[in-house]
């Protein structure tokens, strides 16, 4: 009876109701989950507090169908917030430290062209982010950008582009300062560097 219940418990206050789960994961209280139908989590799969999920149907009147592809196996820490107005896609295994932000929208900012937030949202692309990525502390990955298995992203750094597999990130606006070279096991400084 009370593996009953603590399953009853965890299925009520743990997955949101609506979204598509796998087994095992979680979306910790408090959290913020706005269309969860057009969000999808994989098996194993932990969110912790005080995390935002907005997958955006509408804005300024207008028509959006965003979507969030989480994977299995990924671990976001709190605070973190995933805002999509075309898609976000995280592959299995990533890593997000708390407080990151990751979006695939951005505010109209038309001078003229009403206030802001009454501005349709204008987007870059969507955001894909490979196998086994690690994000660091209050990073942001931006529209567009598509990262490559096992990025590393250093703590607060800003993405704003895209970088190949195996590119260790640091600053804003993010670039490589090393690649992981295979032969080798080793990283090495990217021959690259703006």
């Amino acid at each position: 009876m009370v593996q009953y219940l603590k399953i009853l418990v965890a299925h009520i206050f743990l997955r949101p109701y609506g979204m598509s789960m796998g087994a095992n994961s979680t979306v910790r209280l408090p959290r913020y989950i706005l269309n969860p139908r057009q969000i999808r989590i994989g098996r194993n799969t932990h969110i912790l507090r005080h995390c935002r999920l907005e997958a955006c149907s509408s804005h300024s009147g207008g028509p959006l169908d965003g979507r969030i592809t989480i994977g299995d196996d990924v671990y976001v820490g709190a605070h973190c917030m995933f805002v999509a107005m075309l898609g976000i896609d995280i592959a299995d295994g990533c890593v997000f430290s708390d407080f990151v932000y990751v979006s695939d929208a951005a505010h109209g900012l038309r001078p003229g062209g009403g206030p802001i937030m009454k501005q349709p949202l204008e987007s870059k692309g969507r955001v894909s982010i490979g196998k086994s990525c690690f994000i660091g502390l209050g990073s942001s990955i931006l529209p567009g950008v598509t990262l490559g298995e096992h990025c590393i992203v250093g703590t607060r750094s800003v993405v704003t582009r895209s970088f190949p597999s195996y590119s260790l990130l640091v600053g804003n606006p993010a670039r490589c300062i090393k690649n992981y070279d295979l032969a080798s096991a080793t990283w090495v400084p990217s021959v690259s560097r703006p």
